[in-house]
């Protein structure tokens, strides 16, 4: 019997420009148990050019539990290629992973959300959303007992709230009570996303959020010692705040000597929106008064030097309509330089928004 220990690989020298390269006649026969680097076990095998999603799409399907998880992995690496997204839609992909929303293994709705998550940041896929109604199976998870799963769901809401159409939706198919009612209960991460989900939408309609109690949902957001948290929700509260009812409500809550606490914040997104909403607000005259109680001028003041232009100009123009109080004029009169040295400042809505806050403050009966 042949032995293959005793085999000898002869090896030749060849010469190359005065140098001895020495080259293995055969390869080892050693066979590795690794797989070769480009093969993912994870996803599923990917058909070439136009057949890759009407396969992957077949294979969402599988009674496999296996075979579904693949098709999702390899779905997920293609739909970031819009060409890639489109196909999937026009696939059928989406009527798919819409029933695999309801799957019973956690891990396949994980990765269902992903993809929809992805899909949600092309044009196209938004608008399919809409169209095919995919945000109202996306909403039964607001129960899911999986953090992971819930924290994606909510991240695809938001992303389809950025535009005003889709949030408009949202706010049509009633989620928007649903999401005010999950504040309290839900875990940092995912209540900023649900409060950047709301700051859209009450900027389309805010009567849904003011009949849920949103204003103090919003409120209780505002201390947070989460930075993000307590930027979305002052993002909310600026929206909220512009109908009527809301201006009363912000009042009624008591929110605006929180918002005053919230002018001294180092985030300047959050001293911005704080800024907007007691300038919102102080358009009431019980506004107006609650404001200058809890010491609203001189953090406006101190914001007027801001360098964001949003801090500077929310600032001027709160502060331009806390002067129609004739003893909040009177005070602003000694600072009437602080604002005039605004009208040098290089952005046209800085200086139009001083010039207006110096002629109300100036002006005497």
């Amino acid at each position: 019997m042949l032995n293959y220990t005793d085999i000898h690989i002869p090896i030749f020298n060849i010469p190359v420009i005065g140098t001895t390269i020495s080259i293995l006649s055969m390869a080892s026969t050693r066979i590795s148990e690794q797989l070769p680097p480009h093969i993912d076990s994870t996803q599923a095998p990917v058909a070439f050019g136009n057949r890759a999603i009407p396969r992957l799409s077949v294979e969402l399907q599988d009674p496999e539990l296996y075979m579904r998880q693949k098709a999702l992995a390899a779905l997920c690496d293609l739909v970031h290629d819009p060409e890639r997204a489109y196909e999937a839609i026009h696939n059928g992909c989406l009527e798919k992973l819409k029933v695999l929303l309801q799957d019973n293994d956690s891990s396949v709705r994980i990765k269902t959300t992903e993809v929809l998550y992805l899909l949600a940041a092309h044009n196209v896929g938004r608008e399919a959303f809409l169209q095919r109604d995919v945000v109202a199976p996306l909403s039964d998870l607001l129960d899911e007992p999986v953090d992971a799963c819930r924290k994606i769901m909510h991240s695809v809401l938001k992303r389809v709230a950025e535009f005003p159409t889709g949030a408009a939706y949202i706010v049509t198919l009633g989620l928007v009570p649903r999401l005010v009612m999950k504040l309290p209960v839900e875990k940092d991460g995912i209540r900023a996303l649900i409060l950047a989900t709301l700051s859209y939408c009450v900027r389309v309609d805010a009567l849904p959020a003011l009949d849920s109690d949103g204003v103090l949902m919003l409120r209780n957001q505002l201390s947070h010692p989460s930075a993000d948290i307590r930027r979305a929700a002052a993002s909310a509260m600026v929206g909220i705040s512009v109908p009527l009812e809301g201006k009363h409500k912000v009042c009624d809550e008591g929110v605006l000597p929180v918002l005053v606490k919230l002018l001294s914040d180092w985030d300047a997104e959050v001293t911005a929106s704080a800024a907007g909403t007691i300038m919102n607000t102080a358009i009431i005259t019980e506004g107006k008064f609650q404001a200058l109680e809890a010491g609203a001028v001189l953090p406006l003041l101190k914001l007027v030097e801001s360098k964001d232009r949003a801090v500077c100009a929310n600032s001027l123009r709160a502060l331009t309509i806390l002067a129609e109080v004739p003893c909040a004029r009177e005070q602003l009169r000694e600072h009437l330089p602080l604002l005039e040295a605004r009208l040098n400042h290089p952005a046209s809505i800085i200086h139009r928004a001083a010039a207006t806050a110096i002629r109300v403050i100036s002006w005497t009966p």
